[in-house]
């Protein structure tokens, strides 16, 4: 509920605030391509994508899903980093990044009435836990689209920062917890892939 206090001004104000702010994101240039290979993804481009794909993909999350629940994750899930920058997903620090995320989900949620507040960081946090059916899709859907933006632009993040097989199903196996069904046609993508030279079987070796 609103602050007893709260003018529907003042509520407006910083809903407004939060959105002149959120536009950041349209800034923060992701490691992928498009599709096409044209130019680097954003984040607010990525965000866009995922939340069509749940609603075209929902029908293949292994359980019944809360599809808006799902679609507010997934369009919230990188609003972190406008504050905390976006890392790689293969990179050695990305542990790193979970207390620079939380303390930047309190910062642009805070810009917010506290009934969102609360609210929207509720819906971040469970993203980021991976226990509910919704989570475990969302996160799905967040690992499928840049294996996807691969195999189309020929592998050009796998192969930029030279990243083996092993380590693509390390990071992509949790798929299978979203959907059986993706993760399955995922590992079939991943086999072509191998064949056609996008993905080496080992690390390269230093030099």
């Amino acid at each position: 509920m609103p602050e007893p206090l709260e003018t529907p001004e003042g509520r407006f104000q910083r809903q407004l605030e939060f959105l002149f702010e959120i536009d950041k994101v349209k800034s923060i240039v992701r490691k992928t391509m498009l599709f096409d290979g044209s130019r680097r993804e954003n984040d607010a481009e990525h965000s866009w994508h995922l939340a069509l794909m749940a609603i075209v993909l929902k029908e293949y999350a292994n359980e019944e899903i809360n599809l808006g629940r799902v679609v507010k994750m997934v369009l919230m899930h990188d609003l972190v980093e406008i504050d905390a920058g976006d890392v790689f997903v293969y990179a050695p620090t990305r542990s790193e990044q979970s207390a620079k995320e939380e303390a930047a989900a309190q910062r642009i949620f805070g810009i917010l009435p506290s009934d969102q507040q609360q609210e929207y960081l509720e819906i971040w946090r469970e993203f980021e836990r991976k226990e509910t059916i919704e989570s475990k899709f969302a996160n799905a859907l967040d690992r499928i689209e840049p294996l996807l933006q691969n195999y189309k632009n020929r592998g050009q993040s796998w192969i930029e920062n030279g990243i083996p097989i092993q380590s693509v199903l390390a990071r992509n196996q949790p798929i299978e917890g979203g959907s059986k069904f993706l993760w399955e046609r995922i590992s079939e993508i991943l086999e072509e892939c191998i064949a056609l030279g996008y993905l080496k079987h080992e690390y390269p070796k230093s030099s």
